[in-house]
């Protein structure tokens, strides 16, 4: 843990699962960090500030003012006196009023003024965190270089079953811990990551792409931007947006153009990961007019498009790490190996389209990462978020070696 003499400020909502607010202060008193607690009038209604005063060793905060004599608790000094803010139950109104700034209780008046990292464990029912609304305001908050926590999936006080269980305490601790751990390392690193499909046009409403979503690149983005690392994100056509500001992304459609704006960033780069799925082939040539159908079939003549990883991995300088992936059916491990040999990679990861959740298009991921020397470390199922935070750890840890 890296949380000894840290000072935490836990912020409690009004949720059924401020319950487990007790745990997580527990813990983090366990841990050896100062934690404060300021809880929303309608969080007390869940659990009772005698509970989190006797476990914090400090007096729960709830209001603006002490008593009747005008006596006040200062939110900015609050706010200037934490390391962390950690906001867990986060719910939808919790997170709508620090996302519009609407500031009508202590705790967003301390949301408000905290100088420190501060991060939202969201927690509600199933359709309320998927309402876009509620994922508008989450993605202003990120926007804004906050932390997000990301919900658990399983049942739910409704009885439904899907996204928005609040994050385990255990969970949450490890977070908290990991981010103070990673400041160091991650300090002034220049991050390359290609993310998202190519596309590869045939005339001009046709062409030739593939099933990426970008999910897993954009998530490996946001873990390395929100440990500090300068991070430039060259993507492919996605619906999604980076959140992070130390997020620079980069717009490609065709391999050739990720290729031109890869390079141009290689050279700088303490860490390049190359995430994309590239088209292997693009039609030799683009049609100027849309191409009138004629007959039973149709050929295209196809060129084999660059090998990014390949080409720039033959300039790999020394102390720069690669990392590729490799998306396979069959021979996994040999064909992963073999082109973590061929691309001059440092690190290949693998995903199986065998393994149930894995792969394009899902929230979630399941990895094996094989390193130079051909060690093999499998990984559960996770969200693409905890896969991305693996990955950040095994690069951590051949930074610390540095």
């Amino acid at each position: 843990m890296n949380l000894k003499g840290k000072k935490i400020l836990v912020g409690v909502s009004g949720s059924i699962a401020a319950y487990k607010s007790a745990l997580l202060v527990r813990l983090l008193v366990k841990a050896e960090a100062q934690v404060k607690v300021i809880m929303t009038a309608s969080a007390t209604e869940f659990i009772t500030p005698l509970t989190l005063a006797t476990l914090s060793k400090n007096p729960v905060l709830s209001a603006f003012t002490k008593n009747e004599s005008g006596e006040w608790n200062n939110h900015v000094e609050l706010g200037l006196w934490a390391d962390a803010v950690v906001i867990a139950p986060a719910t939808a109104r919790t997170i709508s009023k620090c996302a519009t700034g609407n500031c009508d209780d202590l705790l967003t008046a301390v949301y408000l003024s905290a100088r420190c990292p501060v991060f939202f464990a969201p927690a509600m029912d199933l359709d309320m965190f998927h309402h876009p609304s509620t994922q508008h305001n989450i993605n202003t908050l990120m926007g804004y270089g906050n932390h997000l926590i990301t919900p658990e999936f399983g049942e739910l006080a409704s009885g439904l079953v899907g996204d928005g269980r609040l994050a385990e305490p255990e969970t949450i601790v490890q977070v908290l811990s990991s981010h103070f751990a990673k400041q160091p390392a991650t300090q002034s690193k220049r991050v390359l990551i290609t993310a998202g499909p190519t596309v590869e046009p045939i005339d001009p409403v046709r062409f030739i792409s593939n099933r990426s979503s970008g999910k897993m690149g954009y998530a490996i983005a946001e873990a390395f931007a929100a440990a500090g690392a300068l991070v430039t994100l060259v993507s492919g056509p996605t619906d999604l947006q980076p959140r992070h500001p130390n997020i620079r992304k980069v717009n490609v459609e065709s391999a050739n153009q990720m290729f031109e704006a890869a390079q141009a960033e290689f050279e700088g780069s303490n860490l390049v990961i190359f995430a994309a799925a590239v088209a292997d082939y693009t039609p030799r040539h683009v049609a100027n007019q849309k191409i009138k159908k004629q007959g039973e079939s149709m050929s295209l003549d196809l060129a084999k498009t660059i090998d990014i990883a390949g080409t720039l991995g033959k300039t790999k300088k020394s102390g720069q790490i690669l990392i590729g992936f490799a998306l396979e059916t069959e021979r996994e491990q040999e064909y992963a190996m073999d082109k973590l040999t061929r691309k001059n990679l440092d690190y290949i990861i693998l995903n199986s389209l065998n393994d149930p959740g894995a792969g394009f298009a899902h929230d979630t991921n399941k990895i094996t990462v094989i390193d130079k020397d051909k060690h093999v470390q499998q990984f559960d199922l996770k969200s693409k978020d905890e896969v991305a935070q693996d990955i950040l750890n095994i690069v951590l840890a051949q930074w610390s070696k540095a």
